[in-house]
């Protein structure tokens, strides 16, 4: 067992795989100099990205930093992929990127075009 998180996922391994038959498509083309292949190779590692992408938004994917030690196996979901990771550009593409410091001590993120939601106050009583 190795002793870091090398993140392992479903979601890296999934598009890894993807990625490496669009490139032996791409490789073939090039050697047969067919572009139907090339194009075909570049779509299929386009889906690649694609793929991989929305199996990180799904929970299959790993969070930026290191996970514990108990989420270092291949089928881990992550937990907190549903509300985006605070340094996760691809999470930001998603919408579901947070900037620090707005509403994650809340838990409240903010919706573009919506108002920012008024703070709690605590009664009296």
């Amino acid at each position: 067992m190795s002793q870091y998180d090398e993140g392992h996922t479903v979601a890296g391994w999934t598009g890894t795989a993807i990625a490496t038959f669009g490139s032996a498509v791409v490789g073939a083309g090039i050697c047969l100099v067919s572009p139907a292949l090339i194009v075909g190779g570049l779509g299929i590692l386009v889906a690649s990205v694609l793929v991989t992408w929305a199996l990180h938004l799904a929970g299959w994917g790993k969070p930026p930093g290191v996970r514990p030690r108990g989420e270092w196996r291949m089928g881990a979901r992550d937990p907190a992929a549903r509300g985006g990771h605070a340094d996760c550009w691809g999470c930001r593409l998603a919408g579901r990127g947070r900037r620090a410091g707005a509403g994650v001590a809340s838990g409240v993120v903010p919706v573009a075009g919506e108002p920012k939601p008024e703070p709690a106050v605590a009664e009296a009583g």
